[in-house]
C-alpha cells in the first residue's frame, strides 16, 4: 500500500531532519517510536505533503506522490490527524466532519452515521464548536475528520498526548478498532510505546532521523527500544 523509497527531507536547505528512510506499510497498524526530535512529526507531514522531501520518492497504491499537494493527497486516500488540536475551532462538530467529507466520493450522511457509531461520545456534542471541546473529544473530530475523506491510510501524529488515562485506554480501543472494522491501515506515532505496541502490528524505532530498527510489534525487544530512545 505504502512505500517510503531512500527519503530525506527537513525545514531547511542544508539541515536534515528525516534521513535515507525505507520502509513499507501494509494493510496494518504501523507504530513509529522514538523520542522528542527523533523525526516522528517531519515523517508524517512529509508523507502528508505538507513538506517537501530532499531526495526519495514516496508511493501510495502504486503512485508516486512525492511532490503531489496535499489536498490531491488526501483525495487519494490519506488521513491526517495532527499532533495539534487538528480542528477548526469556530465550526461545530458535525461541520468539522462535513469538511472532511468534501472530497470523498460517498454520501457525506452515510459517512457521518458511520463516524458517530465509533465515536458514539460525539453524537451528543455535534452542535458544540469544535473549540470548546476537551482534548480527548477534540482528538475524535480530527481522526473523524479525517475518515470521512474515505481514507484507506491514516496517520496519526501522538493522538494521545496529552490525554488522560481514560481517553488515552478509549482512543487506543478505537484506532485498533477503525483498522479493523473499516479496513483502514495506520502509521501511528507514540511516544507510549507500551500502549503503541498493544495495536501494532510492526513497529520502527525511529533515533535522529534514522530507522534504528523495524520489526514485528510482539518480537520488538526492551533493548531495542532502549537504544532507539537513548535510554
Amino acid at each position: 500500500m505504502f512505500e517510503a523509497g531512500g527519503i530525506w527531507c527537513g525545514y531547511e536547505a542544508d539541515i536534515d531532519v528525516i534521513k535515507g528512510l525505507d520502509f513499507t506499510v501494509g494493510q496494518e497498524v504501523f507504530a513509529i517510536l522514538g523520542a522528542n526530535g527523533a523525526g516522528k512529526t517531519t515523517l508524517l507531514s512529509a508523507i502528508a505533503g505538507l513538506l517537501p522531501l530532499t531526495s526519495g520518492s514516496i508511493r501510495f497504491g502504486g503512485k508516486t506522490i512525492s511532490g503531489v499537494p496535499p489536498w490531491r493527497i488526501a483525495a487519494l486516500g490519506i488521513g491526517f490527524v495532527p499532533q495539534e488540536r487538528g480542528v477548526f475551532p469556530d465550526l461545530t462538530v458535525l461541520d468539522n466532519l462535513r469538511v472532511g467529507g468534501l472530497v470523498a466520493k460517498h454520501a457525506r450522511g452515510e459517512r457521518i452515521d458511520e463516524i458517530m457509531e465509533l465515536f458514539p461520545a460525539l453524537a451528543d456534542l455535534r452542535n458544540q464548536r469544535a473549540g470548546t471541546l476537551s482534548g480527548g473529544e477534540t482528538k475524535m473530530v480530527a481522526a473523524g475528520r479525517a475518515l470521512m475523506q474515505d481514507a484507506k491510510l491514516l496517520l496519526m501524529d501522538e493522538p494521545t498526548a496529552g490525554l488522560s488515562p481514560l481517553y488515552v485506554e478509549n482512543f487506543f480501543d478505537r484506532i485498533r478498532r477503525i483498522h479493523e472494522t473499516k479496513g483502514v491501515a495506520i502509521i501511528i506515532t507514540e511516544q507510549n510505546a507500551t500502549k503503541a505496541l498493544e495495536v501494532a502490528d510492526r513497529a520502527m524505532v525511529l533515533s535522529l532521523g534514522e530507522a534504528m530498527t523495524i520489526t514485528d510489534a510482539k518480537d520488538l525487544t526492551t533493548d531495542q527500544l532502549r537504544k532507539g530512545y537513548k535510554i
